[in-house]
Formats: structure tokens, C-alpha cells, sequence
């Protein structure tokens, strides 16, 4: 029932049960999930081509060790398959208006050029299309073709088309084109195909829009971009990831005929792989916060060098070891026993010398500087907000703190809750965090839309 008074002060409003969820990691579907298993409508909106986010780049997840894939995809395939959730894909939220409730918003829904209801998923476009660009799932250590697939267990399952990479787009249609004369489908691919705009309403917000990683540019003395086998951690989860470039190969970054650095299987192996923590972390200079992960995870990875290289030296480089959570720290006393080298102090720069890389940093347990070779160095980049935060936050209503991350109501008695009502937060926006946390905060977060729907079904507002 809807009633207002004449004067206009006061007015009763019936919540809409339907909800958007904004972002589409582990945070973004676990949240949609339980909303919708409790049988209400929720819209997924994900800026990419694919759900999973972060997770799904993963090989393993620490302390356990368990396959990434093997806990997402479940979920996602879930997600893409149930009634009750409007997945929608290369889409993002323009406009935000009404009130707790009520909101009404606009999404624009980018054309993906190719018939989600008419694709088979054969392949036979992306095996004829000339253009290439690097692949934004594996962290740009491969590349990938204008149409495609973003990777094989992506939700939805289905082909698009990158714009910026077609030939037949960049040169307006003067050349290429060959997808559209391979697909065995009629109609599945429209090179001309337009972009949407959506209008819906929901009664909450569930803001779920995670993390990008710290651009290890930035720390210029680390070589970066410079050196070729000086990764970001999440390059070097592709090359160990069955799935990556290398097929699970941790290999040196080679040239391609076309001058394309690229990963591949025959790249050859390092003999010794150093790990240096706290890159874009703990630091005035960058992000005075710490990431959180980053310690656990650079763990993790050298348990996977060790395990996939057994005779290659593996050398931590920490400032502290920050092992917070349940099993955290039994799996760094683990690591240590498998014979990672664990080096405590900062270090200062990276220097190619003769094909290798030489570091120099502090040995704070020995008081001494050291300098030492390696073949490979990874930098275990820090967490940072996502790119549109400020954007989207202005939008809906919704402070950011200093740094960046979604500002809570209440970090101790309210870590989900906003000061817009009927807006909650999810998972790594709120700040930096692991999977378990996220997905408890992504629970929590549907429990607080739940509670909204079912005991606040009509709310006075004076």
C-alpha cells in the first residue's frame, strides 16, 4: 500500500523486493546468491565479460591449498543458471535516484556483438580472427583474439567481441570481418550491434565492486616492465594455474615473432625465484595501509614454485609476517620447513646484470645489507580500490575513507551497513581482506537486505 499526506511530510512506502548487486567476484555472488535462494529477484551487474572476478585468476587458496576453480565455478555456473538472477554482463550503473526502497537506477549495458541465446560456443570465429590483444584473465601473460571467450569455465559461456581489437571496428568495417563469414549460426554475430540502456527498481544495494591490484610501475627501483622475468603476483598465479599460458609451466617471459613479450611452455624454468612482500604496501609513498594478503599469499606461492620446481631456491623477502587467520600460522611454519629461504628486511632495488637480477636489501636478523642473483622476481603487489569508486560512491550516496576503500557505518557493530540506507557493502571494497572474510561479509550483506525486505516491508518515512 502507498499513501502519502497532502503536505507532503509524511508517506508510507512499500519496499521493492527486488535487488541490485553491484560487482560479480566471490563477494558479488555469494551475496546474490543467498538473496536469491530466499526467493527474491536479484540483478547482477558486472563490468566485465565473465563473473568470478579475482578468484577466478587463482590456482590455490591458502592455508588449505584447495583448487580456486574448484570452489568458484560451482557457484558461478549456479549464478548463470538460476531463475531467480538477471545476470548482466559488460554492464555498468550510470544513475541512482528515489530513496531506501525505492531506488530507482539506470545501467548501461554495452553490446557484446555476439547472440548470448544463439551462440553454440564452437570456436570457429576466434580461430579466424586476426586480432589480438593481451588477455585480461591471465594478467596480460598471453594474449588473447578480438573475439573470445575471457576463459574456459566463464559464466556466461559465450563469445564477445573487444572493440578496441577488432580490425573490422577499428577500421570501420573497411576491413576483416571474417567472424561473422565463419560462425555456422545465422545472425549470432552483429558487427554493428548498439549499446543499452536499462531502467530498473530495487528496494537495496549491495555494493560488491572488490579491488585492481598496485600498479608495480610505480615502485620504479623494482624494474617493472623494464626486466621481463620481474612479475606481479598474479602473473606468476597464471603460469602455475593448469588453465594459464604455460600449462601450469613456471616459465621466462620470451618474445613472440611479433615482438609480443609473452609466457610459454618451452620458456625455460628459473633455478632460483625470489618473492618481495609489501610492494605497493606500508608505504608512505604508495599505500601507508597494509594489503592484508599479501604475506599469505606470497607463501602460498612458494609452496607452489617449490612444488612445481623442487630443486629451484626460493627466497622471501618480508618486512613482517602478518599470519592473522585460522591455520595461518601453522602454513607459514609449514613453508618454512620446505625449505623457503626466509629473508627479513626491505629491499632497496633490482638490477639486471648478465641476464640475471641482483637485489639489494636488508638482512635485519644478521644486521648486514646483502646482494643476491636470482633468475626470477615476484612482487607481491598490495590491494587497492577498484577503478569508478569515487564515481559510484558520489552516485548512490556513499562515503569512501582516506584511502579509497567504502566507508562503513560502523566498523565494530555495523561492518556491512552504510549511512545511505538501504546500501550495504561487500568484500575487499569495504577494504582489504581474504575469501573467507569476504564471503562472510557477503552473507552478512544479504542477511541485512533479507531483514529489509521481510520485516521492513512498509517503512514511515516523516
Amino acid at each position: 500500500m502507498n499513501s502519502s499526506s497532502e503536505n507532503g511530510n509524511e508517506f508510507h512506502q512499500k519496499v521493492h523486493p527486488d535487488t541490485l548487486v553491484i560487482g560479480a567476484g566471490i563477494a558479488g555472488i555469494q551475496a546474490s546468491l543467498e538473496i536469491a535462494n530466499a526467493g527474491y529477484k536479484v540483478y547482477l551487474v558486472e563490468k566485465s565479460g565473465t563473473i568470478g572476478g579475482h578468484m577466478a585468476m587463482f590456482d590455490k587458496t591458502f592455508p588449505t591449498l584447495d583448487c580456486a576453480a574448484c570452489i568458484l565455478t560451482p557457484k558461478m555456473v549456479e549464478v548463470g543458471q538460476h531463475s531467480r538472477i538477471d545476470l548482466l554482463t559488460c554492464s555498468e550503473v550510470t544513475e541512482v535516484n528515489g530513496y531506501p526502497g525505492a531506488f530507482k537506477v539506470k545501467i548501461h549495458k554495452k553490446a557484446r556483438f555476439v547472440d548470448q541465446q544463439l551462440c553454440i560456443g564452437c570456436g570457429s570465429c576466434a580461430a579466424k580472427c586476426p586480432g589480438k590483444a593481451p588477455s585480461e584473465f591471465d594478467s596480460g601473460t598471453a594474449l588473447r583474439k578480438a573475439i573470445y571467450i575471457p576463459f574456459p569455465q566463464a559464466v556466461p559461456n559465450k563469445y564477445l567481441i573487444d572493440p578496441e581489437s577488432c580490425l573490422y571496428m577499428q577500421t570501420d568495417g573497411k576491413k576483416c570481418g571474417v567472424c561473422v563469414k565463419f560462425c555456422p549460426v545465422n545472425d549470432c554475430i552483429d558487427l554493428h550491434a548498439m549499446d543499452e540502456e536499462l531502467n530498473i527498481e530495487v528496494g537495496n544495494i549491495v555494493i560488491a565492486t572488490g579491488f585492481k591490484i598496485f600498479d608495480a610501475k610505480k615502485v620504479a627501483r623494482f624494474g617493472y616492465g623494464k626486466f621481463p622475468n620481474v612479475l606481479t603476483s598474479l602473473e606468476l598465479e597464471r603460469l602455475i594455474n593448469a588453465g594459464g599460458p604455460t600449462e601450469g609451466k613456471i616459465t621466462f617471459r620470451t618474445k613472440d615473432k611479433k615482438g609480443n613479450w609473452v609466457f610459454k611452455p618451452d620458456g625455460g624454468a628459473p633455478d632460483s625465484v625470489a618473492i618481495i612482500h609489501c610492494v605497493g604496501s606500508r608505504d608512505e609513498n604508495c599505500n601507508a595501509y597494509c594489503s592484508k594478503v599479501c604475506c599469505m599469499y606470497s607463501l602460498k606461492l612458494a609452496h607452489l614454485v617449490k612444488e612445481k620446481l623442487p630443486a629451484t631456491a626460493v627466497y622471501e623477502y618480508f618486512i613482517d609476517m602478518r599470519a592473522f587467520g585460522k591455520g595461518y600460522e601453522e602454513f607459514y611454519q609449514r613453508i618454512k620447513k620446505e625449505g623457503v629461504h626466509m629473508i627479513r628486511g626491505k629491499t632497496a632495488k633490482i638490477e639486471e646484470i648478465k641476464g640475471s637480477l641482483k637485489l639489494r636489501s636488508e638482512d635485519i636478523l644478521n644486521n648486514r645489507i646483502i646482494e643476491q642473483l636470482a633468475d626470477m622476481v615476484i612482487l607481491a603487489v598490495g590491494l587497492e580500490p577498484s577503478d569508478g569508486v569515487k564515481q559510484l560512491s558520489e552516485m548512490i550516496g556513499v562515503e569512501i575513507d582516506a584511502n579509497g576503500w567504502y566507508k562503513e557505518l560502523d566498523s565494530l557493530l555495523d561492518p556491512v551497513g552504510t549511512a545511505r540506507q538501504g546500501v550495504t557493502i561487500a568484500g575487499v571494497c569495504q577494504g582489504p581482506k581474504d575469501i573467507p572474510d569476504t564471503v562472510a561479509q557477503a552473507s552478512a550483506a544479504a542477511a541485512r537486505v533479507l531483514q529489509s525486505i521481510e520485516s521492513l516491508k512498509e517503512v514511515e518515512f516523516i
